[in-house]
């Protein structure tokens, strides 16, 4: 089993590559190292932001179906199997497949593990937590989301880690308006964040998203002033993603070249959205009908 006499993650044994259907498009990544460069401005129409308000209703959908099977004594794998039926069944293509040569339909990132968790035969056990990170490809465009999951009864103190992540995300998705440099998300979640002592990880942060699965656009989740300065403009797609810890924002990353998980083995919470900037606010695109 994937856990250390410590009760820490330990990499695990990997299934096979998932199928998916010949007559499902693929982005254009599948099959190259790198994906093609994106030469846009990070903004969209709206009959393209319906676009990706489609794809982003069949990742939200998916997290819908795993949260309904997360429970003690599932492995990670089989959360991946759902997301990915859930996904291709609905006509999409599971992003991370393929992406940079990732093996799976979604991330699944357990207790220390910050984000890009390889699914495997790791078996959930009662007080873990998961976060599940899925994207959709439809109709040209990507729908990007995560959630993290509680198995079973978990700890106050990780409880309480979980809604103010949650919290975190959407006071930085509200502080998203027109004029203000990207940067400001960072600080409205990182000030909230401070006042629990938790950490904020820096590395890994929102990004455009749309035609690109990343379009090179850095949304920071902590106060990087003047750094990431992009000036928010309606019409503009990016996600928003804070990883809080109960420890250090440090990291370390397996040998898988994928798997980052906090330096001090502390854990740690995400939640994501994709968000269309309107001009007196904003949308989520990944939500459930």
């Amino acid at each position: 089993m994937p856990f250390d006499a410590h009760g820490h993650l330990i990499p695990g044994s990997l299934p096979p590559v998932r199928a998916v259907p010949q007559e499902i498009i693929r982005p254009p990544y599948v099959g190259l190292k790198t994906p093609p460069p994106y030469t846009g401005d990070n903004t969209y129409n709206d009959e393209e932001v319906a676009r990706i308000r489609a794809a982003g209703r069949i990742a939200s959908g998916a997290l819908d179906a795993v949260g309904e099977a997360v429970r003690p004594g599932v492995t990670t794998a089989e959360l991946d199997r759902v997301a990915h039926e859930y996904v291709v069944s609905h006509g999409a293509y599971p992003s991370t497949l393929g992406y940079r040569g990732y093996r799976a339909s979604s991330c699944t990132s357990v207790n220390e593990v910050i984000c890009h968790g390889i699914p495997d035969d790791t078996v959930l056990r009662e007080g873990d937590i998961v976060n599940v990170d899925v994207t959709a490809y439809l109709d040209g465009m990507h729908g990007d989301t995560n959630r993290t999951y509680r198995v079973g009864q978990v700890s106050e103190e990780v409880d309480l880690l979980i809604e103010r992540t949650h919290e975190a995300m959407m006071r930085g998705i509200k502080a998203a308006k027109p004029g203000r440099a990207v940067n400001v998300i960072g600080r409205v979640i990182e000030t909230y964040a401070k006042r629990f002592g938790y950490g904020v990880v820096r590395d890994f942060t929102g990004h455009g998203v749309g035609s690109s699965f990343h379009s090179g656009l850095i949304i920071p989740h902590y106060d990087s002033a003047p750094t990431y300065g992009d000036i928010i403009v309606p019409g503009m797609v990016f996600t928003v993603e804070p990883m809080l810890t109960l420890g250090t924002h440090q990291w370390r990353q397996w040998a898988d070249e994928w798997t980052v998980t906090t330096s001090d083995k502390s854990i740690t919470a995400q939640f994501e959205h994709t968000i269309v900037v309107r001009e007196n606010g904003f949308e989520l695109l990944t939500v459930s009908e």
